[in-house]
């Protein structure tokens, strides 16, 4: 993991989309309060039976994989952080970012965990309605995924969501930019973690391929650390910040880059790797006839 902008052979970052004339949108209750027990805070829908699918299942994080949002959270969480337990502007934001991938509410019980349980849930209720009205209300995706997100369906992939953020609200923006439509699913706080999100995947499409595109440590680690997903990785580069594609494979990532383009062809070399050619000069035994 990198914290500054120095030289290096690294191509070089995705364009960040200015921000738009905000939009308002709803503030749902923060269900992701609940995260740091693992357990949501309404009772669970009734699971859908297992799936058949033609190809394989692509799955895809939010904040920073879909949305280029990370830079306007940070900044959230940094004056969230100062407000409730005096860090330092900065240092919070690196904190926040060094942690990032998992709910909010986990990163407070990791990053505080001798504060009050009672100052960190008012923190995270804070941070979720800032996050709303302050990062979400601008927040617009990177300019590769509507391209991506289409050509992935033409292929015959089925895309569901998993992220840290809370359901409705993933639902609602992913409405707005006009993505929604692309997804089977959206898992959220409210339905557990991500690693949760990963084995109930698992379990409605088993015997597939399964991928997990995400943008943090906490995304490789999960799927590297669940049953047969393969971690894929969006690298990012902010002010006084980076995550290269080399962080990215170090906690797992079988492929990182800083744009998804490739990310069409490097599904389909993944899902299906050519055979090795012996190179030792022997021949393969013939067939023996019965």
């Amino acid at each position: 993991m990198t914290r500054t902008l120095g030289g290096g052979a690294d191509p070089p970052p995705p364009e960040t989309v200015g921000p738009s004339t905000p939009v308002p949108l709803p503030v749902v209750t923060a269900t992701s309060s609940f995260a740091e027990m693992s357990r949501p805070v309404v009772p669970r829908r009734e699971p859908p039976a297992p799936r058949i699918v033609e190809r394989g299942v692509v799955l895809f994080d939010v904040d920073g994989t879909i949305l280029d949002d990370l830079a306007a959270i940070s900044r959230v969480a940094a004056d969230v952080l100062h407000t409730a337990f005096g860090t330092p502007s900065e240092e919070g934001r690196l904190h926040y970012l060094a942690t990032t991938g998992m709910p909010f509410e986990a990163q407070l019980a990791q990053l505080y965990p001798e504060a009050p349980a009672a100052l960190r849930a008012t923190a995270a209720r804070t941070f979720h309605q800032r996050k709303v009205t302050e990062a979400y209300a601008h927040a617009e995706p990177f300019r590769d995924v509507p391209k991506l997100l289409k050509r992935l369906a033409t292929d015959r992939w089925t895309l569901s969501v998993t992220t840290g953020a809370e359901t409705e609200m993933a639902d609602l923006l992913l409405e707005r930019e006009g993505l929604r439509y692309w997804f089977e699913d959206v898992l959220g706080s409210a339905d557990g973690t991500k690693r949760e999100h990963l084995a109930e995947y698992r379990r409605r499409y088993p015997d597939v391929p399964m991928f997990l595109v995400g943008d943090s440590r906490f995304d490789m680690e999960a799927a590297r650390d669940a049953r047969a997903v393969v971690p894929l990785g969006r690298a990012s580069r902010l002010t006084g910040w980076a995550l290269t594609p080399n962080d990215l494979k170090k906690w797992g990532a079988v492929w990182a880059d800083y744009r998804l383009s490739e990310l069409p062809d490097v599904l389909e070399r993944l899902a299906h790797p050519k055979p090795v050619r012996r190179t030792d000069g022997a021949r393969r035994p013939l067939p023996r006839r019965r």
